[in-house]
């Protein structure tokens, strides 16, 4: 069983991320939002081999989030892109439905008519 200060941790992660998708265009935060709370409850039973990558995995995102939302919100909106490529070493590290769930990822990313009809508030 982890301990209380691992699962603080894993808390604030979790929260941090969510609060970090607030600033991302509406579509992409309803995206962000389904996906983190995906990926967190299917990972309460991992593994510890498993729960380590997958920290330092979504440790990695955070920075990488909260990096483009201080650019953003400097006045430099129009020119950040949320997101990184992703690096062809950590692909090769993927197990096969994980390599699907990736797919599908960047499908639902690409569409022009997202799954999401969400509109922000007074619009």
């Amino acid at each position: 069983m982890a301990g209380p200060a691992h699962v603080s941790r894993v808390r604030f992660l979790y929260k941090r991320l969510l609060v970090l998708h607030r600033f991302l265009p509406i579509d992409l935060r309803a995206l962000g939002d389904q996906y983190v709370k995906d990926e967190f409850r299917r990972h309460k039973s991992a593994s510890p081999e498993n729960v380590t990558s997958f920290m330092i995995e979504w440790e990695s995102y955070r920075e990488t989030l909260q990096t483009q939302v201080l650019q953003a919100a400097g006045g430099q909106l129009s020119s950040v892109k949320f997101g990184s490529p992703l690096q062809e070493d950590k692909l090769g590290n993927f197990q096969s439905d994980q390599i699907g769930q990736l797919y599908e990822l960047m499908l639902e990313s690409t569409k022009s008519s997202r799954q999401f009809d969400i509109q922000e508030d007074g619009k």
